[in-house]
């Protein structure tokens, strides 16, 4: 997962969720309110809590009378309670003892730990959209089952838990060393750290998929996370004590997360440590999650769903929060586990997608209800007093050109900046263009650009490479410029396309687009599944501006849903299609040529010119919305024409290469270093991403000899390391 996906803040309002509303602050308000809320939420916890339980006790119920074996309510009942010596029933006790009873437990358990590990992690970092993915576990897991698939040929589902596992505790541990590095492992540095190492090690996992197909045929399966496997005992009695250490290292951390909650000044007068404190919940994290992993795949989604639910009923306190928490994450699991073996017999559905599809409604309709309140995080212009913003320092006319009544402006720094990227760019696409071809000199290479020299090296060059690299450079460009847009739109450098679920929702349109066809799918699919995505997503949460946050969520939910689609469409491809595609969907220019970067090129002939004159008009929101008002500027306006502009960048460059990660959100990081701060480096941005798609292209294409590897998965794993480095810099830190 990435990190737009955790819902991660630069200035989250979570740490104030009982701030008054304004204009009624005064001697006990804020105490007065907060009591009554803290008992409205003891009132609902309990009733909750019991009506829950008795829907796990139907749903177990459930789950063991429904199965492939023609074995009834009645007769599992007389197993249970050894009616009639039902038990010496050789085929009664295969299918309820030996595989529906582990099986239904399993779901209880795992669903269960997801729960906890959702409200753990999101009560240490102050985030209820953080997801138990956000350690890392997920990706440390998946790398660890493909080195076990690819390397030693693994094929067992134990094999599969003890390599699950052993990456899980990896990939957790690296996180953990990173953010206890400095700044005794502060919220901030959990959520980068993970995210930078999960990124890291899913982009090493594409590297061993994309050159195995055995190796991809079988991860695709488990990726889909099921509990098939998890019928009989063996497999849940290996787990069984690091899931209790979880589970009890949770239930002791409760205390201490409820005074760190207060502050971290405050809980060590109280005797805590809060440094101790983080360290033990990704501890406990940890455990909770790669177990279920191991157990039943990487089900994504669930620990924020469950996490999310149980806080709109208890609130923000932690014993309360877990508990429901672990409840509502067993009903859910296990109610879903139901419907996968009955919706489409005698098959089995993936049990991930389920919980994606019952899942994403619950938590756009708990967005969207009054009760969004009590989610301890609410829209930052209505839960806390805005941050001290600091004003960009105004730009300074180095370089005026006149003619007449007409001037131009032309500040010196963005000014050769762009230059210096030109030249870089054009050093990049003749490298590029000279790649895998060790008998063509750079010489001959560059003069073959231009269309000199032998007519073979021409042909070679311009025909065959040339098309490839404009694509690519066609694609960087406006995923660089989308980036930009979105960044400045949110004054938030973390901000990129795929927080409206635009990268799913074109990826998904272009699938669905190919399964029609039977071809691979149309360059449009991509911004018109973009447009679809933000249109939900922007319709259901009620609107962008004060209801950023229900965006954000709403999005989140959309991306499930989007990249439920996408596993379930490669999943039921033939091999050889469902690799060409996973390579597609992983970021790639294999095959790309001049006819699929020539809409690109064309919609980028249009809406830069667009850009450039919206971000004149979108440098003065850096300021207030009511400073901008009285400049003439209608803020509303600006932010549409922007998100549109977005949209349709990001949908376009989708369409052509895939989801490429990072560059949207490095590309207007590195443009600003370089334009500095004074405005908003739109031309910048797309060169730098144009630059950074054609240089990571050639690296995969050279890496290893004779190997491709994926643009996408290059920017995926250089990524990581990047994201730490811009965002934890002290220069980041105040930029």
């Amino acid at each position: 997962m990435t990190l737009s996906q955790a819902g991660v803040h630069e200035a989250s309002p979570a740490t104030a969720p009982d701030t008054p509303p304004p204009g009624k602050e005064g001697p006990g308000t804020e105490t007065t309110g907060t009591e009554a809320t803290g008992k409205e939420a003891r009132r609902r916890t309990w009733p909750v809590a019991v009506g829950t339980v008795a829907l796990l006790l139907a749903l177990t119920a459930l789950s063991l009378s429904v199965g492939a074996g023609e074995v009834g309510p009645g007769r599992v009942l007389d197993y249970l309670l050894d009616r009639g010596g039902a038990r010496a029933d050789g085929r009664l006790a295969l299918v309820v003892g030996d595989l529906r009873l582990p099986r239904t437990l399993t779901a209880l358990l795992v669903g269960a730990a997801l729960g906890v590990a959702g409200a753990q992690l999101q009560s240490v970092t102050r985030n209820p959209l953080a997801e138990t993915g956000l350690l890392g576990v997920n990706a440390g897991a998946s790398l660890g089952v493909v080195l076990g698939i690819a390397v030693l040929g693994v094929q067992t589902s134990y094999g599969y838990l003890a390599f699950a596992f052993g990456g899980a505790v990896l990939a957790s541990t690296l996180v953990l060393l990173i953010a206890g590095s400095r700044g005794g492992g502060s919220p901030m540095r959990l959520v980068l750290g993970g995210s930078a190492v999960g990124a890291t090690f899913g982009g090493l996992t594409g590297i061993l998929i994309v050159n195995s197909p055995e190796t991809y045929d079988r991860y695709r399966v488990w990726v889909l996370g099921s509990l098939a496997g998890a019928e009989g005992w063996t497999t849940l009695r290996q787990l069984a004590p690091a899931l209790g250490a979880g589970f009890l290292l949770a239930l002791l951390t409760t205390r201490p997360l409820t005074a760190l909650a207060l502050g971290d000044d405050l809980a060590r007068g109280l005797g805590h440590r809060p440094g101790a404190t983080r360290a033990t919940v990704a501890v406990a994290v940890t455990l909770l999650t790669a177990s279920a992993v191991a157990l039943a795949g990487p089900i994504s989604f669930l620990g924020l769903l469950a996490g999310f639910l149980a806080r709109a009923v208890a609130g923000p306190t932690v014993g309360r929060l877990t508990l429901l928490a672990g409840l509502f994450g067993a009903a859910v699991l296990t109610g879903a586990d139901v419907l996968a073996r009955v919706v489409a017999r005698p098959f089995e559905a993936p049990v991930s997608v389920i919980v994606a599809l019952v899942g994403a409604p619950a938590l756009i309709a708990i967005v969207r209800s009054r009760r969004s309140a009590a989610l301890a995080i609410a829209d930052p212009a209505e839960a806390a007093p805005p941050a001290r913003r600091v004003e960009p320092p105004s730009p300074k006319p180095d370089v005026v050109l006149r003619n007449g009544a007409w001037s131009l402006l032309l500040p010196r720094r963005a000014l050769l900046a762009s230059l210096g990227l030109g030249a870089a760019l054009l050093a990049a696409v003749v490298v590029s263009a000279h790649a895998g071809q060790s008998e063509l000199g750079l010489g001959r290479t560059f003069q073959a650009v231009f269309g000199y020299g032998d007519r073979l090296d021409v042909l070679l060059v311009q025909k065959f490479r040339l098309g490839r690299i404009v694509a690519g450079l066609a694609a960087g460009a406006a995923l660089g410029l989308a980036g930009c847009l979105t960044q400045t739109l949110a004054r938030n450098r973390l901000a990129t396309p795929e927080l409206l679920g635009v990268n799913d929702g074109a990826t998904a349109a272009v699938l669905i687009s190919a399964t029609a066809s039977g071809t691979f799918g149309a360059w449009w699919a991509g911004p018109l599944g973009a447009l679809a995505a933000v249109l939900v997503v922007t319709l259901v949460s009620g609107g962008l501006g004060a209801r950023g946050y229900r965006v954000l969520v709403v999005g989140l939910a959309m991306s499930a849903l989007a990249s439920a689609v996408i596993q379930v469409a490669l999943a039921r491809r033939s091999l050889n299609s469902a690799g060409s595609l996973y390579v597609w969907t992983s970021g790639s220019l294999n095959g790309r040529d001049y006819a699929i970067a020539t809409p690109v090129l064309i919609g980028l002939a249009v809406l830069v010119p667009i850009a450039l004159v919206a971000a004149r008009r979108l440098a003065v929101l850096r300021f207030d919305d009511n400073v901008a008002a009285a400049l003439g500027v209608d803020p509303g306006r600006v932010r549409l024409a922007c998100l549109l502009l977005a949209v349709a960048l990001a949908g376009l460059a989708v369409g052509v290469c895939g989801p490429v990660g990072f560059v949207a959100l490095a590309a207007p990081v590195i443009a600003a270093r370089l334009a500095g701060p004074a405005r908003v480096p739109v031309l910048g941005s797309a060169l730098t991403g144009a630059l950074l798609v054609v240089l990571a292209d050639t690296l995969g294409r050279v890496l290893i000899g004779g190997v491709e590897i994926p643009v996408g998965i290059v920017t995926t794993v250089l990524g990581g390391p990047f994201l730490l480095w811009v965002l934890l810099s002290r220069k980041s830190s105040t930029a």
